[in-house]
């Protein structure tokens, strides 16, 4: 491949422009089985040299050891990234296993502080609520984060897995720069008004999982059997049992237009949500999460296709005949609010 850094996006109406992709860190520390810390550092590097410069962790993966690992990197490169983490999943002290959704002030405040002294850093460039608890009014949670950008602890706000009228309501409190919700050829939901909100309001889309957390290139088939027993996607319904026996049948159409392309079915499923920038016109950075460099030029290299009418109109059907849910408890995404 060739070495030409990938375009650009800008993260809301005065956001930092990012690369169009970015990259997801928390695997090289947390949820999908064992890492090796030299390969994810270089991972680092070569996403760098490709341009990728939005780079995004969160306090919960791994209990802040994800900040951590990526700390040394920010230092070194700390005028070129995009500084991008979460608060709100809270651990308690007397089960490590357990989340606890928090967006209360306090826990706010307690949760940024903690997360700017693990990636050793002045200021979050992008801070994002994780996860929404219904009973803290979003006006509320968004005003202290507001606060944070007016003490200099923040550049730019982001909410993750809102619905529409939560963006409205935050946005009407302090500018938000980003929304982070699963998109991808397999989850679908947030185009009905999600999507909608964010071109209304200016808003960025930041995909995660928009492989179908390795679904959707192949590099597994079925959860149970494929992966270790210490990995995330085993709690997933899409990938165990016969919803993943159903749902691999659903490759087939992505292979096709992968061999139009001479690509790999993650660089066709990368590149049609690349491609929603010009489908619902509204700025989209995908954050793919990888370990090994070879597989960052591989996704960076999905920037460069373009998919047909036809081959959309192919790939369209996909979402609609997914099994399962993409978690077990839908309560905590848009979908199961809107």
């Amino acid at each position: 491949m060739t070495d030409s850094r990938i375009p650009t996006a800008r993260l809301g109406g005065s956001g930092p422009e990012v690369g169009v992709q970015g990259l997801g860190c928390m695997g090289m520390s947390f949820a999908y089985g064992p890492v090796d810390a030299k390969e994810s550092r270089a991972t680092l590097e070569r996403a760098l040299e490709l341009g990728v410069t939005l780079y995004d962790t969160a306090d919960a993966y791994g209990n802040g050891e994800n900040e951590k690992f990526l700390s040394p990197f920010f230092k070194a490169h700390r005028d070129e990234v995009v500084i991008a983490t979460k608060f709100a999943l809270a651990i308690p002290p007397d089960d490590p296993t357990r989340r606890i959704i928090r967006n209360d002030p306090p826990y706010i405040r307690e949760a940024v502080e903690a997360s700017l002294k693990r990636l050793d850093v002045d200021e979050i460039d992008l801070y994002y609520m994780h996860r929404r608890d219904v009973n803290v009014p979003i006006e509320e949670t968004v005003a202290v984060m507001a606060e944070l950008v007016r003490e200099g602890k923040v550049k730019h706000l982001g909410l993750s897995e809102v619905t529409a009228g939560e963006l409205r309501a935050a946005q009407a409190v302090h500018p938000i720069a980003a929304v982070q919700s699963e998109w991808s050829l397999f989850s679908r939901d947030i185009e009905a008004q999600v999507v909608p909100a964010a071109r209304e309001l200016g808003v960025t889309l930041v995909p995660y999982s928009p492989l179908g957390r390795g679904f959707l290139t192949g590099s597994f088939t079925n959860a149970d059997k494929d992966l270790t027993a210490d990995d995330f996607r085993r709690q997933q319904p899409r990938f165990t049992g016969d919803n993943a026996t159903a749902n691999a049948a659903l490759l087939e159409p992505i292979r096709q237009v992968a061999s139009a392309h001479s690509a790999s079915t993650g660089q066709i499923a990368l590149a049609w949500v690349q491609q929603q920038t010009t489908v619902h016109d509204l700025p989209v950075v995908p954050i793919p999460g990888t370990r090994k460099p070879t597989r960052v030029e591989e996704n960076a290299a999905a920037t460069r296709i373009e998919l047909t009418k036809e081959e959309l109109d192919l790939l369209e059907p996909i979402a609609g005949q997914v099994a399962g849910d993409r978690y077990a408890d839908m309560r905590f995404s848009s979908a199961g609010r809107e």
